[in-house]
């Protein structure tokens, strides 16, 4: 259960920053660990991963950071749902002109998690066939403008029409719509049978099986998220039919490295100004109503992305 409650906030440490935020992104990640799918946030405790700010107050260490500061950050230790917090100063990245603190709490997260998975999980380079699942979401819209960037063809999965066009729109050269459409059947179809290079799925229960099969010899399923529910076990060997390759990574061990944080996001930013990427919240919700906020998210009828304004 989400409520709001008063909560004391001290004076910062030496190694702290005391932020008071100016906009809170709403991930799936604070979905799973409200429902206890995670259980990795004491309770009673505060969730949320992703915000943007205004530095109030900086510690003697804090890596140069002064009061008046914009900056933007992830914690995986959760604490984002509030007016103000204590952030350790190391998680922090700067905010540059050119983006504003709506799109960062919004972008960041999901900036990260598309350097991640585009470039080191699974380097997409010219030539390569990639296909996105749930393509309308926060993420997927990121993997499609990205990929189609770095030279890839883009196959896309959407649950409706609204969604089919807005991926269009994003520039995927093929969508197919799950619901009325088989997609392992499609992709077989516009590969001619070679299958895709890699699979980003985000969805996770559903399509999992189905990923699999998509694959052409030597793919990668890059599992990334379960938004209709944990996977199923299967036999290792299924594998062995086209040597194939399984991952689940973890955003946060990538980026425990502050050098890596502060590169990726200079990427993720850099991105985003030039128009490679976009930020474009589908919906806000006051702070007060973060539970409305979460199911919105979970119906899956949203695009984009969701932010709490504080």
């Amino acid at each position: 259960m989400l409520c709001l409650d008063d909560v004391k906030v001290g004076a910062p440490g030496r190694d702290e920053l005391l932020i008071r935020h100016t906009a809170i992104g709403v991930n799936f990640h604070d979905t799973y660990v409200r429902s206890g799918l995670y259980r990795t946030l004491s309770l009673p405790g505060i969730p949320g991963i992703e915000a943007a700010g205004v530095v109030e107050q900086a510690g003697s260490n804090s890596f140069g950071f002064n009061a008046g500061d914009r900056i933007a950050y992830v914690d995986a230790g959760y604490g984002a749902y509030s007016q103000r917090r204590i952030l350790q100063a190391r998680l922090a990245v700067r905010l540059p002109p050119t983006v504003d603190d709506e799109s960062a709490a919004t972008i960041t997260l999901k900036g990260l998690a598309a350097c991640m998975l585009l470039q080191r999980v699974h380097r997409v380079v010219s030539g390569q066939t990639v296909l996105v699942h749930a393509a309308a979401g926060g993420v997927g819209q990121l993997l499609v403008r990205w990929a189609k960037h770095l030279g890839a063809t883009v196959i896309a999965t959407v649950g409706s029409n609204a969604k089919a066009q807005i991926t269009r729109e994003n520039g995927a050269d093929v969508v197919i719509q799950y619901r009325d459409d088989d997609f392992v059947e499609r992709v077989k179809v516009v590969t001619n049978g070679r299958g895709v290079d890699v699979v980003y799925d985000s969805v996770g229960k559903d399509t999992f099986q189905g990923s699999l099969d998509c694959l052409a010899y030597f793919g990668k399923l890059v599992s990334f998220g379960q938004s209709s529910g944990a996977v199923d076990p299967f036999p290792i060997s299924r594998l062995s039919q086209r040597s194939t390759g399984v991952v689940r990574p973890y955003l946060f061990h990538y980026i425990r490295n502050r050098a890596t944080l502060k590169a990726w996001t200079q990427k993720t930013y850099h991105a985003l100004s030039t128009g490679i990427i976009e930020a474009i919240p589908s919906a806000r919700f006051p702070l007060s109503r973060a539970a409305d906020a979460h199911r919105a998210l979970e119906s899956r009828a949203t695009t984009g992305s969701i932010v709490l304004t504080p």
